[in-house]
């Protein structure tokens, strides 16, 4: 299987798009989301086998659990001088797009994100010894955990190359220990709450670190606070119910479907090439 971040594949063509023109071109972006999937299809096809499209959805269940989960991009996103309600327009069009369209598994779980969806289906279909192979196609950081099974692999489609993480147990720790800023998560000595209110984190030291590694702390409440936002394993149980079922349910699309669209938006580039999908 190729398991796509979709957000992060829509989300990097469109920056791209966005550097030469100021607002959404949607038939430009349209057509880069579409080729992108067809490049990865003929890089990676042969060896990793179907393609499995994993979408975002609204509301994540990480923010009922704690609020303070990727707060401040919404304002960051208020303070950028790009259209966000565009941007998220053109791109729920393009996915909703692919879900009908394309001859590929597309999963979308409620209040889940794409990280919930890869990861169940890793820790459901990983293996130490053999098992088919599973390639991530994303360059977000959270899954380097997964590596824990031989059959796992990551590709950045932005850095262009392999991820390799030789200590994925170790890694997620440290993670958990760590928090992720990025997702306004803090360290386990700070409150959840330091990023919003603009505190500093309690700087935590090498010995202390070091410490921390060799014995986690458990039953420290930040420490369970941080390893549920974190760990993939704790995806709530129904989601990964829902994820296997979708995985195993029939597909919508096929390339009849696909060629139809390409022609209904004139996509002729992509026409010429409807056998790579």
């Amino acid at each position: 299987m190729i398991l796509v971040d979709l957000n992060q594949v829509m989300i990097s063509n469109l920056m791209m798009q966005l550097q030469s023109a100021p607002s959404v071109d949607r038939d430009l972006v349209r057509h880069m989301v579409f080729n992108s999937l067809r490049m990865y299809k003929k890089k990676f096809g042969n060896k990793y086998g179907d393609m499995v499209i994993c979408c975002d959805d609204k509301n994540y269940w990480r923010k009922e659990v704690f609020p303070y989960y990727k707060a401040s991009r919404k304002g960051d996103r208020e303070k950028s001088p790009l259209d966000w309600n565009e941007i998220f327009t053109a791109l729920n069009e393009v996915r909703d797009e692919i879900r009908e369209n394309a001859p590929y598994k597309v999963i979308q779980v409620e209040h889940a994100e794409a990280d919930d969806v890869i990861g169940t289906i890793c820790h459901e279909h990983g293996q130490q010894l053999g098992g088919d192979p599973i390639l991530i196609l994303s360059g977000d950081k959270d899954f380097q955990q997964l590596q824990e099974y031989a059959n796992i692999e990551q590709y950045s489609p932005i850095l262009k190359k392999f991820i390799k993480c030789n200590d994925p147990q170790g890694y997620l720790l440290e993670h958990i220990l760590k928090g992720d800023r990025g997702d306004g998560v803090p360290n386990i000595l700070s409150p959840g709450d330091v990023f919003v209110t603009g505190g500093r984190q309690k700087p935590m030291s090498k010995k202390k670190m070091s410490e921390f590694m060799q014995n986690p702390p458990i039953d420290y409440e930040r420490f369970k606070e941080n390893a549920m936002l974190v760990d993939l394993k704790q995806t709530p149980q129904h989601m990964k119910v829902d994820v296997l079922e979708q995985l195993n349910s029939s597909i919508t699309g096929s390339k009849m479907k696909l060629l139809d669209l390409f022609i209904a938006k004139r996509m002729k580039l992509l026409i010429e090439v409807i056998e790579e999908f």
